[in-house]
């Protein structure tokens, strides 16, 4: 890939989290991610690139979704590659006015990232010091101990980070009994996962079952931070059983950091909506507004926060 892109795509991520964030706390999150996706749509068409989603939101029937299947860019003879996007990570968080929704795009060369339907993944992941130490099929109690060694503190020292939800109440329950600690989020695992290659956030371990799209774009944040990620497909019916089959997916196998983005290089940007450990979300100044982002890529381990000044007379489409 082009190393240009990387800058093209915090582009994209920047135009659809200004266009988001006019609708936090309206309780109106289908209208929130209905305004990055459009705004993400717009944007990357202005790049020259033949992209291709992978994994995103849904189907083509699904639409105004980014659609896996949909091609994107100007396609004029561009670098051809995967896309794998959440235009709006945390819906609902920027209808409630919280914390931690933003803005994710992950691409790499075509056929390097894994084309899975929108489902449930189980998921775990580290940051670079527990690099190759935990194991999806190991137990969350050994998991727990791999962290605690690998970066030479207590058990109870550990801090997991994982979705509130019923579904991971059996993790819940082995992490206390294991005297480990847990941070619960409400949405947004693509941010818990990062969270955990960054010592200030005081995140060690992310647990848990998820969106797949979100899985394939942490595993990308993961690669360019020297992190580790393991995920495995969750169907929930019949019909997504059939639909992995139709693909050429094993829902048994466990899927390694490679398995989910081949290759040496892989770009990840994302901009926040609104504020996280590591990045402010979007603030409105009169004529012109403030972004925060983080983008990364893989190839060369380049980790840059980026302070965005968008003038918005300039850029009135950014407001669409």
């Amino acid at each position: 890939m082009e190393r240009s892109l990387t800058m093209e795509i915090v582009r994209v991520t920047e135009a659809a989290a200004i266009a988001s964030a006019k609708w936090m706390g309206r309780g109106l999150k289908n209208e929130a991610d209905q305004a990055a996706t459009s705004a993400m749509r717009a944007l990357f068409d202005t790049i020259p690139m033949h992209g291709r989603v992978v994994i995103g939101e849904g189907e083509m029937d699904e639409a105004p979704m980014l659609y896996i299947g949909e091609e994107l860019g100007l396609r004029n003879g561009g670098p051809e590659v995967d896309i794998a996007v959440d235009p709006l990570e945390g819906t609902n968080i920027v209808a409630k006015g919280g914390n931690g929704a933003m803005t994710v795009v992950a691409i790499a060369d075509r056929g390097n990232l894994l084309n899975a339907p929108d489902m449930y993944m189980e998921k775990i992941a580290v940051g670079p010091e527990s690099k190759g130490k935990v194991d999806i099929n190991a137990s969350v109690t050994e998991n727990l101990r791999a962290v605690a060694e690998a970066k030479n503190k207590s058990i109870s020292d550990v801090v997991a980070i994982l979705l509130d939800r019923p579904r991971h109440q059996h993790i819940v329950d082995e992490i206390r009994a294991a005297g480990a600690r847990i941070k619960f989020i409400q949405d947004g695992d693509v941010s818990a996962a990062i969270s955990t290659a960054f010592d200030e956030t005081g995140i060690d371990i992310m647990f848990g079952t998820g969106g797949a799209p979100e899985g394939v774009i942490s595993a990308v944040a993961l690669k360019c931070l020297g992190g580790d990620f393991q995920g495995r497909l969750v169907p929930q019916n019949d019909d997504e059983l059939k639909r992995c089959i139709s693909m050429g997916l094993d829902v048994s196998k466990v899927l390694y950091l490679d398995d989910l983005v081949k290759g040496d290089d892989a770009i990840f940007a994302a901009t926040a909506v609104t504020d996280s450990e590591l990045l402010r979300g979007v603030q409105y100044k009169g004529e012109y507004c403030l972004t925060n982002s983080l983008v990364m890529r893989a190839k060369t381990g380049t980790v840059r926060f980026i302070e965005g000044r968008h003038n918005m007379i300039k850029k009135p489409n950014y407001e669409k």
